[in-house]
């Protein structure tokens, strides 16, 4: 496929540790089909899609069976390119405890890429949803995405006067998983998104024993083969569709820029997407 976006430096990270050689960057694209697949179980050729490749940042990118979808007509392909890291992660971690109506959900890191995705999808479901979030004046944004309640601090802490908890997304490790930990109710679950902050902690246990809590690390590797990522795309883009899923995108720019850009990512300049164009 002609690959004419790509989704935010999500690979910055990686990039820091991984061996140049061969390797190319980038999960996320977004674009028009140069070449249909031989069997004809794909799009067409000059069908919109977006998906997953492992790599993205390029003119041309393959997309495998089972990891894209087609974007409807009156989505923009800029917003749907946003999709598929952060909106299929959001997607699969609140699915871990659904049906979700009337429970009450915390997002941690509520303004970031997947934060955003998962305030939007959680008040779709009728949760109740608390967002956490570091800077005040974030709270404007996490509110109108669909959060009822607003913690603001450095410590997912702040949030336990709103809980407990039936989920909990959380995604720095340390202590800010066990915070999640301890706020969770009869039966919630924590749902572990990644480590960012440090991969060890302690918590209190006798608050976790509140009586069939959990913790459910979250693997989209895995998660792929319980359900291919065609599948919640297509959801995700007709949420898009009906207008009720708003990516949050703070910067477009030409993957010319990708160093300001990535820098800028990882030293937290801008809330929410940043989307590339190959130009």
């Amino acid at each position: 496929m002609k690959n004419g976006f790509t989704q935010r430096a999500q690979s910055t990270r990686r990039r820091k540790t991984t061996e140049s050689d061969g390797w190319r960057p980038g999960w996320d694209i977004a674009g028009v089909v140069e070449r249909a697949a031989q069997d004809g179980s794909g799009p067409p050729v000059g069908a919109r899609v977006v998906g997953q490749s492992l790599a993205g940042w390029a003119e041309l990118a393959l997309l495998s069976k089972g990891f894209g979808a087609v974007v409807p007509d009156d989505v923009d392909l800029v917003e749907a390119a946003t999709l598929p890291v952060a909106g299929l992660t959001a997607r699969c971690a609140l699915s871990k405890a659904a049906p979700l109506a009337g429970k009450t959900v915390l997002v941690a890191g509520a303004s970031g890429g997947v934060g955003t995705f998962a305030l939007q999808l959680a008040r779709d479901a009728g949760a109740v949803v608390t967002a956490s979030i570091r800077q005040p004046g974030q709270e404007a944004l996490v509110r109108r995405l669909g959060a009822d309640n607003v913690a603001v601090g450095a410590s997912l802490a702040e949030a336990a006067r709103f809980g407990p908890f039936d989920l909990v997304l959380e995604s720095v490790g340390a202590d800010s998983l066990a915070a999640a930990l301890e706020m969770l109710a009869p039966g919630g679950l924590c749902v572990l998104l990644g480590a960012s902050a440090g991969t060890t902690t302690t918590f209190d246990a006798r608050k976790f024993r509140a009586g069939g809590t959990s913790l459910y690390g979250l693997v989209m590797s895995y998660e792929y083969g319980l359900e291919p990522p065609a599948v919640g795309l297509g959801d995700l883009c007709s949420r898009l569709a009906e207008g009720r899923l708003t990516p949050v995108i703070d910067r477009v720019a030409s993957w010319r820029d990708i160093a300001t850009v990535a820098q800028d990512l990882m030293d937290r300049r801008f809330t929410g997407k940043a989307v590339l164009r190959i130009d």
